[in-house]
Order: C-alpha cells, then structure tokens, then sequence
C-alpha cells in the first residue's frame, strides 16, 4: 500500500510541476507574443481557471506528502520525503503571500479597467512563478530520488 501511496504522490507532484513549468516558459510566452489586450485577456482567463484548481492541488500535493513522510519514517529515503514536504511548504507561503494577491487583482483585469502598470505587476508575477516553479522542481526531484 506504502508503494502505491508513493507512486500516486510523485504523480500527482509531478503532473502539477509540469502544469506550472508550461505556464511559466509556454502559455505565457505565447500569451505575452499577442497583442496587449489579448494577452491581458488570455491572463485573467488562465488566473480564474488555474486560481481555482491550483490552492486544491498544492494543497493534496502537500498532504500527500506528509502522509507519505509519516508512513515512511525511519526508512531509507525518509529525509527526502519530509524535504521535500518542506519545499511544498514554501511553495505554499510564497504562492499565499506573492502570486496569489497580483493574481486575484489580475483575474478581474478587462481592457477597460486594467491599471496603467498591468505589465509591470504581470512581470512581477512571472518572476515570482518561476522561483515557485525551481522550488516545486526540487521537490519533485526529491520525491523521485526517494522511489529510488
């Protein structure tokens, strides 16, 4: 059962890592390539739809792990296990207290209504996904080492 926890976590980790790597090095530079309205437009539409599956999937991507950590204490690849719940953590916080304010201001962004620095405040954003993105990397990178 343990192996089964294991390899649906890693999964699950995994399927959300590479989600958040196309958003950061694909869809955004595809977005970023169209014109000012229509980049701001796909932007709100990926913050609604992604803003609401993504708080559920760190969050099950999260408990997974410490459930997996928890079962697999005082075992080989058990460091491993708890970093790589701690690098969630951090995924977590940075997420709560960097990306999601400029998301939940950006989500509700119309050509109308977007505020003169739209750019500049989706700019900030990027570089803050892509440090969540190396530290959602390293986690998964840890899990995997543990399955090893």
């Amino acid at each position: 059962m343990l192996n089964a926890l294991q390899v649906f976590t890693t999964v699950v980790v995994g399927v959300m890592v590479g989600v958040e790597f196309a958003v950061a090095f694909v869809v955004n530079r595809i977005l970023d390539a169209l014109p000012d309205d229509s980049n701001q437009l796909g932007r709100a539409h990926g913050g609604r739809m992604l803003g609401a599956v993504m708080p559920v999937w760190y969050i099950g991507s999260l408990v997974l792990v410490v459930i997996w950590a928890v079962a697999d204490r005082g075992h080989s690849g058990a460091g491993l296990v708890v970093t790589a719940a701690a690098l969630l953590v951090v995924s977590v916080i940075m997420s709560v207290l960097l990306l999601v304010p400029i998301n939940n201001r950006g989500k509700t962004w119309t050509p109308d209504n977007r505020p003169a620095d739209w750019r500049r405040q989706m700019n900030r954003w990027d570089r803050y996904h892509y440090a969540r993105v190396a530290v959602i990397i390293a986690a998964f990178a840890l899990l995997a080492a543990a399955l090893a």
